[in-house]
């Protein structure tokens, strides 16, 4: 295995078949040989600028990728992205419209100053990686938000690489996650934990630690002959209808964490168990179902809105109906119910949930992309 480090940033990147970095709090991060490959950026800066960002699913230890989890215990996680992704377009805006920044996303802010922008990821964004005004910034999403599959964090994410790109800015993923990382947790104080910026900004399937010094290594699990894929199709997502905000879930799970530092560990150690599981793939599907059921009930322990009664009756008639096990996906309350289930199972499952919305998903192996760059 190849060790590449920048002089003077404090960072190294292990490079091999399963692909690991490990990343200052904060830092740049050397570029891996199988990152997502960069569009190039004209040497004329752009007029507009759009990107494309996946969202993710995780399987195991999330919750342990909290600041105050990690820093006492050490943290692990396995997540993956899909084919569900953020767009974000950012593009000089015309002076005629009078107006200094105009966003659309799920409302429509006109303001003069970055301050009164009231989409508070985007302003700090917007602050941290400063693009000449007047812009439009303008977002879009295949699935709601607030369910569970890190949207927040693939916008920031997406957002901070467009405005890169339009300074004229190649930017490393380890770069993307770590400044999102800075938005959300360190100038926004969201209760929030580092997985969901990783996932968006690199991609694929990983198993990610989180050191108590702070530092992140991510290790891209390969699975042979299409394992990823194949994974994709022995699972299912159901929308729950159920949307929620993250933070007053989280929020209580944190204030917890002195009392749920055993079970925390406990979830560390089974996102170990769930890589070794995957690395096998595909093997016996039946334990990785127990497991990551295991890793469900332990989770809906740590605070006490992660589950309901409604989510509690969908699920067990899912085990019932031949699902070998599964678990609500992101903070918990709401979203996505990710299923293990066999494929000559889908169709009983489908039936026994019929009242949840079936959406189909598929593996997506890269991060963060620029899909458009229009010169000025």
């Amino acid at each position: 295995m190849d060790r590449v480090s920048l002089r003077g940033m404090g960072v190294d990147a292990l490079i091999g078949r399963n692909r690991r970095v490990l990343a200052a709090p904060h830092g740049r991060v050397a570029r891996l040989h199988n990152e997502t490959p960069r569009m190039p950026i004209p040497v004329k800066l752009p007029r507009s600028v759009t990107t494309m960002t996946p969202q993710r699913v995780s399987f195991a230890g999330g919750g342990t990728d909290l600041p105050g989890v990690f820093r006492l215990h050490g943290g692990a996680v396995i997540s993956a992205t899909i084919d569900k992704y953020i767009y974000v377009t950012v593009k000089r805006h015309s002076p005629l419209f009078n107006e200094t920044y105009r966003l659309s996303y799920s409302t429509t802010e006109h303001v003069q100053s970055l301050d009164a922008i009231e989409n508070d990821v985007a302003r700090e964004c917007l602050r941290l990686v400063h693009v000449e005004p007047p812009l439009f910034v303008a977002t879009a999403a295949d699935v709601p938000a607030s369910s569970g599959l890190g949207s927040s964090s693939s916008f920031a994410v997406g957002l901070l690489y467009a405005l890169h790109a339009m300074r004229g800015e190649d930017v490393s993923a380890g770069q993307l996650a770590e400044e999102a990382c800075h938005v959300e947790i360190d100038v926004l104080k969201r209760p929030i934990g580092k997985q969901d910026q990783y996932a968006a900004a690199f991609g694929g399937l990983n198993f990610i630690t989180f050191q108590r010094d702070g530092r992140v290594q991510l290790e891209h699990i390969w699975l042979a002959n299409d394992g990823a894929e194949a994974l994709f199709r022995n699972t299912m997502l159901f929308w729950t209808g159920m949307q929620r905000e993250a933070g007053a879930v989280l929020e209580e799970q944190r204030s917890r964490i002195p009392q749920t530092s055993e079970t925390l560990i406990k979830m560390r150690d089974q996102a170990v168990e769930c890589r070794d599981l995957l690395q096998q793939f595909p093997g016996d599907l039946g334990r990785l179902g127990s497991l990551i059921d295991a890793a469900w009930h332990a989770k809906r322990s740590l605070a006490s809105k992660i589950s309901s009664l409604e989510i509690d009756v969908c699920y067990e008639r899912a085990l019932s109906a031949g699902a070998l096990g599964g678990k609500i996906v992101g903070a918990g309350g709401g979203g996505f119910l990710l299923l293990v289930v066999p494929p000559e199972r889908h169709g009983a499952v489908r039936a026994a949930l019929s009242e949840l919305v079936d959406v189909a998903v598929s593996y997506e192996p890269r991060g963060a992309r620029i899909l458009s760059v229009v010169p000025e």
